[in-house]
């Protein structure tokens, strides 16, 4: 008996979406981290956020093919401090408590996020 994909257990393209949709505004209204979509566009925050979606559909199995840039490239320049990594760490963490993701798949997102830190934090 195979395990189902990441993808599968978080819900799919619906529920990778609704993790989209409920971190954004979480990231957009903090203090420390709004600075990153302070001058943004809505129609550059939607592209984002379907690059956000097609990420992680991608790297947890599903069936999307990410056309991003790699993390490395996309993060350059911005500055992310450790700070802000653990401010988006603790959005994150609080986005699958409000959608009720079981522990194992958080814990399962957590490494991966994890995984992508030097490719994210700047200084």
């Amino acid at each position: 008996m195979s395990e189902n994909s990441l993808y599968d257990r978080l819900g799919g393209y619906d529920g990778i979406t609704a993790f989209a949709n409920d971190l954004l505004p979480r990231l957009q209204a903090d203090s420390q981290l709004g600075r990153f979509w302070q001058h943004r566009g809505d129609d550059g925050v939607q592209r984002e956020k379907q690059l956000l979606i097609d990420f992680i559909c991608s790297n947890a199995g599903g069936p999307v093919y990410y056309t991003g840039r790699n993390m490395t490239l996309s993060h350059k320049g911005m500055k992310i401090s450790e700070s802000d990594w653990a401010a988006f760490l603790g959005h994150a963490g609080d986005t699958m408590k409000h959608l009720n993701v079981p522990q194992q798949e958080c814990d399962d997102v957590g490494a991966f996020v994890s995984s992508l830190k030097n490719e994210i934090v700047e200084v």
